[in-house]
């Protein structure tokens, strides 16, 4: 198999990890790795927070959703959708005096440039995942970065137009996240449409999801719970940390937006 498939096919996220450091030599080739991950105009639109405060690493255990081995990683990166640098260069080469002289309103950054920086940010990430295996490194990407938003701006002095979209905490794993199985995708066809969208209708959904049902878990957890839709509604969707990722998220785009 091509080396780069075979890298792409067996990755999986690891959360436990050996008691050994990575060198600057390796963080600098996935370093290398991840600034080359293609970026909307090649503006770079995001930033990466290297953190190695053990202190703030042991908070972002907390703020994220209570997870410890955050702060047990050796590595954590914390992406930023960033247009505040190419805003600020913008005020420092006068662009308010050349939209004085068209007659043209001086465009601050709205929610389409924080979309188009959130898939810069998100692109560059998974490049560091990629380049972090085929070096023998684990990781795992921590969506909960965007829960607390408030707590997160205080800890990262983040101006206006910056934003954690994503965290990556990266580790060489144990033997036995190496020996743990993959888990499982839905099938391509369930996914992947020719030329329109496709909504999938029950007996599709059945087929879809018969592996997750086989698995459901018993007892409390299945209380006043008829399926496996309404378990992962309760688990996911509806959960609180859910729920504050949408408060979060509203907070950051009324700052945005201003």
């Amino acid at each position: 198999m091509n080396q780069t498939m075979e890298v792409l096919l067996k990755r999986k996220s690891i959360r436990a990890y050996e008691e050994r450091e990575i060198s600057p030599e390796v963080r600098s080739e996935i370093l290398q790795a991840t600034l080359r991950a293609p970026t909307a105009g090649n503006l770079m639109l995001y930033s990466i927070l290297d953190v190695t405060d053990q202190a703030i690493k042991d908070r972002l255990a907390v703020t994220c959703d209570h997870q410890p081995f955050i702060a047990r990683a050796p590595m954590v990166w914390v992406f930023l959708a960033d247009y505040q640098r190419w805003y600020d260069y913008f005020l420092a080469s006068n662009v308010e005096g050349l939209c004085a002289r068209k007659n043209m309103p001086l465009e601050k950054p709205q929610e389409g440039d924080l979309f188009l920086a959130c898939c810069d940010a998100l692109i560059a990430a998974q490049n560091a995942v990629i380049a972090a295996e085929a070096l023998g490194v684990g990781s795992c990407y921590i969506g909960d970065i965007m829960e607390q938003y408030e707590t997160h701006k205080q800890i990262f002095d983040l101006p206006q137009y910056v934003f954690p979209i994503c965290m990556l905490v990266f580790g060489y794993p144990t033997q036995q996240q190496k020996d743990r199985a993959h888990t499982t995708r839905f099938d391509e066809k369930f996914v992947v449409f020719e030329n329109q969208y496709h909504r999938l209708d029950q007996a599709e959904y059945d087929e879809m999801f018969a592996r997750h049902v086989e698995r459901l878990p018993k007892g409390k957890a299945m209380e006043d719970v008829e399926n496996f839709g309404q378990f992962m509604y309760l688990q996911k969707f509806g959960a609180e940390y859910s729920l504050e990722m949408r408060r979060s998220v509203r907070a950051i785009l009324k700052t945005w937006v201003g």
